[in-house]
């Protein structure tokens, strides 16, 4: 199977530079699947998941909190201020996040704008659910 070089960049380090068979991520317009040979694209992502399938089927995910999408002809580079692992996600850290946002959103606190406590909740749903997705692929 053919293969293209990614870059997974965030504001504090690389979080991943490989060989890939396809690359899964969820731009402004919907879910984006990159092979070998795609066309040339920039494109802005929205927080969430990002999958490597790597040569022989095995996955990596990873979280971001959003960023740019870059397909070049050799190399698939994606810039984001945050990007975690989806095995490093803490879960507890990410439920208290969540549970603070709501309590704004409900107008119960006042810990963050309104605005902040929309953007904070669109973040810990997308790291849950690549939590989710993780441990789905640990049990096949």
């Amino acid at each position: 199977m053919a293969t293209i070089k990614v870059h997974i960049v965030s504001a504090e380090a690389e979080m991943f530079s490989g060989d890939v068979e396809l690359l899964v991520a969820s731009g402004e317009m919907g879910e984006l699947g990159i092979a070998p040979n795609h066309a040339p694209l920039i494109t802005r992502l929205k927080p969430g998941e990002v999958r490597a399938i790597l040569p022989g089927g095995q996955e990596q995910s990873f979280y971001i909190s959003g960023g740019i999408l870059e397909v070049q002809p050799k190399m698939i580079t994606v810039l984001s201020d945050t990007a975690v692992r989806a095995k490093d996600i803490d879960e507890a850290k990410v439920r208290k996040a969540q549970d603070e946002a709501k309590r704004v959103l409900e107008g119960r606190g006042t810990e963050m704008s309104l605005a902040e406590a929309q953007m904070q909740m669109v973040q810990t749903m997308a790291q849950l659910q690549a939590l989710e997705r993780l441990r789905k692929n640990l049990k096949h």
